[in-house]
């Protein structure tokens, strides 16, 4: 069985984007619905799962969650923009209303070169480069356990991980071209965290 990262689709108008990024990487991949049921989704057994944006609010009613067995399944996730609140939310943070929607570039700092979604960057303190944001809510505490591995001046949580449990979430979106590294972002998250080799063409 080749090596697999399951995309849970929470509606992003990019979530096709994400999984063409992952398969660019030469890593298999499947978009499914956060709606999935959790043996079906495990019979795959994932390497890694990856929470894609979407256009609810986490406080929205009957708003889509976070599966039970996404956390349980002791593999690396990486929350997208609404994946990352809803990881966020439910390991315990906070999530809150921009006063307004935040769309497009924006100037990112990285705070913590070590972090493995940097891996190969070759980037020296305080390295900056351009990502994409499309959001209202974000993220305004995070989760016990996490660190801040870069912010923009208007998102001070723009990347946070949390190593031990392998658990990392982004505001931004890799997955576009407008953002400059977000296509190595994505193959740090699938090759370095979850292990996953290049067998998929």
């Amino acid at each position: 069985m080749t090596d697999t990262i399951i995309i849970l689709d929470y509606g992003s108008q990019y979530a096709q984007l994400i999984a063409r990024r992952v398969r660019e990487a030469n890593v298999y991949c499947e978009l499914v619905s956060w709606r999935a049921p959790a043996e079906e989704v495990m019979a795959r057994q994932p390497k890694g799962f990856i929470l894609s944006g979407g256009p609810n609010s986490v406080y929205d009613p009957g708003a889509p969650t976070l599966p039970d067995y996404v956390l349980s399944a002791g593999v690396p996730v990486l929350g997208i923009c609404y994946g990352m609140q809803l990881l966020a939310r439910r390991l315990g943070g906070g999530v809150a209303g921009s006063a307004r929607r935040e769309y497009g570039p924006a100037a990112l700092t990285v705070d913590e070169t070590t972090e493995p979604l940097f891996a190969n960057w070759g980037a020296a303190d305080g390295r900056s480069e351009t990502v994409w944001m499309s959001h209202g809510d974000k993220v305004t505490r995070i989760p016990a356990g996490f660190q801040v591995t870069a912010s923009t001046p208007s998102c001070p949580f723009a990347m946070v991980s949390d190593e031990a449990r392998r658990f990392y979430g982004i505001q931004f979106h890799p997955e576009v071209t407008h953002t400059a590294k977000g296509a190595e972002i994505l193959s740090n998250f699938v090759h370095g965290i979850c292990g996953c080799r290049n067998l998929w063409n």
